[in-house]
C-alpha cells in the first residue's frame, strides 16, 4: 500500500532518509520531514509492506526554472528510497507513479528529478522510469 505520510510516520522515514541523505542528522530529517508533511505543494509518501513502513518518496512543486522544462508549476521528484530487503518488487516504481499522479492532479504538465552524477544506480531507475536526461551540470564553490 502506498499513502500520504503523516506525523507519526516523520521518524520512521527520517531514518530511511539518512540512507540517501547521508550528511544529515536525525534531528534535522525529522524537522524537515515534519515541515514537508504540513505543505500544501509537497508530499511524502510512503510504502508499507508486512504492516510496517518500507519505503519512502518525496516531491513537490517548482515555480522556478527547472532544468529542461518549459512549464510551470513542474513537479520534482526529490527522492526515494526502499529498504534493501524490500528492494526489487518494484516498490520504488509504485512511488514514483504515485509522486507522478500527485503533481499532474496538482496541475503539472511536467515533471523532473535529479541526482549526483556518479550515482549510476539513481541514472538507472530514472531512465528505465521514463526520465530522460536533461543536462548534465558540474557545480562549483569558493569561500570569500
Amino acid at each position: 500500500m502506498v499513502r500520504k505520510a503523516k506525523k507519526a510516520d516523520v521518524e520512521v522515514v527520517a531514518k530511511l532518509a539518512m540512507n540517501v541523505w547521508k550528511g544529515a542528522s536525525l534531528e534535522e530529517l525529522v524537522v524537515e520531514f515534519e515541515n514537508f508533511v504540513r505543505q500544501r505543494n509537497a508530499v511524502v509518501l510512503v510504502k508499507e509492506a508486512d504492516g510496517k513502513i518500507v519505503g519512502f518518496a518525496q516531491c513537490g512543486l517548482r515555480h522556478d526554472y527547472v532544468e529542461g522544462t518549459c512549464t510551470s508549476p513542474v513537479g520534482y521528484f526529490d527522492g526515494v528510497f526502499i529498504d534493501e530487503d524490500y528492494r526489487k518488487r518494484g516498490f520504488a516504481k509504485e512511488l514514483l507513479n504515485a509522486c507522478e499522479k500527485w503533481a499532474r492532479e496538482k496541475g503539472c504538465k511536467e515533471f523532473a528529478s535529479d541526482c549526483d552524477f556518479a550515482n549510476k544506480n539513481s541514472i538507472n531507475f530514472h531512465l528505465h522510469s521514463g526520465f530522460n536526461e536533461a543536462n548534465k551540470l558540474v557545480c562549483f564553490k569558493k569561500k570569500l
